[in-house]
């Protein structure tokens, strides 16, 4: 190879075009072994590098893979859409891969079972599950085959989930970020800063108004019932009182009220349903619930979206006699949780690879990433435009 041949292949490496990275470690040997034994070249192509395969395929942008192709794993293909630096590799799935009709143009579709053998075209595995029982499995065994990011959002069971995570993803070398999202996540984050900032006072969260996607189901087990859709609404008295600095001992009941819009089967016993709904323990037992039977056009036409949103409140004081009173309020007005979720979780996935990258391994969770990692702008940009 030499002359015009060897120009176009050496500017074929370097613009990066497709299909470059399936040169195989053979013919890089090969040029190598030229580069090495004409030194011409060395004048004609000045301190040009040699090609590095794994670096060639990893310039083309993060590969993402996508675990599970529901409302969260639709809204993770929204995202990496729209993230520059990334590239959705493959979407997972446990149901027959020809069923699902995904939005990106060529991407594979593949069973779970592909997941044993895609470790090198996947750098981050997002896993779009549920957290009753899918992650507790899901994650701890993925991570040791590859870099993931999961929503957990079981808190009383996150420690736990830690653990599993942390040990499986040591022995694998990689990095697992869990409990990503909105709560836990972003309003994590914010709890945290809140307390480091004024050590002496009060947290308060308030979610919604917004769909509660678990409530939810759990009234669709009801028996007759045939669609429901649970809101999840903050006491505005008690959020006001809050946000005027006053510090009230707050039960279950006065921070939040929850609304049912119910769909019955034909001739259910609908006094039934109410009863089961606001007497449903861990659920609706502890609030005040009010439940409305609609009919299923009612339910396709005002309430076909999953809206959600909430804020943190953090009042505290300062001062040598704590003379002085602050407010910190975190606040978020989603149209779709689930993409908003989404997209939490993909910026995060870039900081799962980034810290591998580094060669960081373990388990990891918001607080332990460097705020940096999550944007694809370099350092310089971040200063420059954002500090």
């Amino acid at each position: 190879m030499e002359g015009n041949a060897f120009t176009k292949f050496i500017f074929m490496l370097k613009c990066n075009r497709p299909g470059s990275h399936l040169l195989d470690g053979v013919f890089l040997a090969a040029l190598r072994r030229m580069r090495e034994k004409d030194e011409r070249l060395k004048l004609r192509f000045g301190s040009l590098p040699l090609i590095n395969l794994k670096e060639e395929r990893n310039s083309m942008g993060i590969k993402i893979g996508i675990l599970g192709y529901g409302n969260l794993g639709k809204g993770v293909e929204c995202a990496v859409r729209q993230n520059s630096d990334m590239e959705l590799a493959a979407i997972f799935t446990r149901r027959d891969p020809k069923s699902l009709k995904v939005r990106t143009s060529g991407v594979k579709v593949l069973h779970i079972d592909a997941l044993e053998r895609m470790q090198e075209e996947v750098d981050v595995l997002i896993l779009c599950g549920g957290s009753a029982t899918d992650l507790p499995e899901q994650t701890p065994k993925y991570v040791a085959m590859y870099n993931v990011v999961d929503s957990f959002d079981t808190h009383a069971k996150i420690p736990e989930h830690f653990a599993a995570v942390d040990s499986a993803a040591k022995a694998g070398g990689k990095v697992g970020i869990i409990s990503c999202g909105w709560d836990p996540g972003m309003f994590s984050l914010n709890r945290l800063y809140a307390n480091a900032i004024l050590p002496q006072g009060h947290d308060y969260t308030f979610w919604g108004k917004g769909v509660s996607q678990g409530h939810s189901d759990a009234v669709r087990r009801i028996s007759g019932v045939k669609d429901a859709r649970q809101y999840t609404i903050p006491v505005p008295e008690a959020v006001e009182a809050v946000r005027n600095g006053a510090t009230p001992e707050l039960t279950t009941r006065q921070k939040h009220t929850r609304e049912c819009f119910v769909v019955a089967e034909e001739g259910a016993d609908l006094a039934r349903i109410e009863h089961e709904i606001v007497t449903m323990p861990n659920y609706f037992a502890d609030y005040d619930t009010t439940v409305h039977f609609i009919t299923a056009e009612e339910m396709e036409r005002n309430h076909g979206g999953l809206p959600h949103g909430g804020c943190v409140i953090r009042t505290g004081k300062t001062g040598m006699e704590s003379e002085h009173n602050h407010v910190i309020e975190y606040k978020l007005a989603l149209d779709s949780n689930p993409e908003f979720t989404a997209a939490v979780i993909t910026a995060y996935a870039r900081a799962a690879y980034r810290m591998n990258q580094e060669g960081a391994k373990g388990c990891k969770t918001v607080f332990d990433i460097p705020p940096a990692y999550l944007s694809a702008k370099s350092g310089e940009e971040l200063r420059a435009h954002l500090l």
